[in-house]
């Protein structure tokens, strides 16, 4: 079974204007989503993350609403990511939500959509769980990353 969204939750000991730089300029989700980014940050843009090791996905930012809602659609076939345009049957939905905790800032990801694409089930379920398996592992490092930011600010 194809689950309909992957979904996790974090807290970082920074302030949400902080952790909201850090998800929404390239030179910062460069150092914890992507080895590079470009984000043109207003609905409708376009934006394309580059990973060395599984190639680029194509993207387009859905939402902006600072410094709370940072949403966008990615190509999620690995390897094919770059040469693709941004679809409905090709695509899940990433929103990144900010809500302050005291000083820390409480990051929900909701990535939906799975059922929804064009590959079989069992495509479809692989994905959801590679992406599952990789917001568990970006955003320990966006955490790490946040933190070592922070502390020179």
């Amino acid at each position: 079974m194809v689950p309909e969204s992957v979904e996790r939750e974090v807290l970082i000991e920074a302030p949400v204007e902080v952790v909201w730089s850090i998800i929404t300029e390239p030179e910062h989700v460069s150092r914890w989503l992507s080895d590079s980014a470009q984000i043109d940050l207003r609905s409708g843009g376009d934006a394309v993350f580059k990973w060395e090791e599984f190639g680029a996905a194509r993207a387009r930012v859905e939402r902006v609403e600072p410094p709370h809602l940072f949403a966008f659609r990615w190509v999620t076939a690995a390897g094919k990511g770059a040469d693709q345009a941004v679809g409905d049957g090709n695509s899940t939905l990433v929103e990144l939500r900010l809500s302050a905790e005291g000083e820390s800032t409480r990051l929900r990801v909701v990535e939906s959509g799975f059922p929804q694409l064009d590959g079989s089930e069992a495509e479809n379920a692989n994905y959801a769980a590679n992406h599952s398996n990789g917001w568990d592992r970006e955003l320990g490092e966006l955490r790490d990353y946040v933190v070592q930011v922070h502390a020179w600010t």
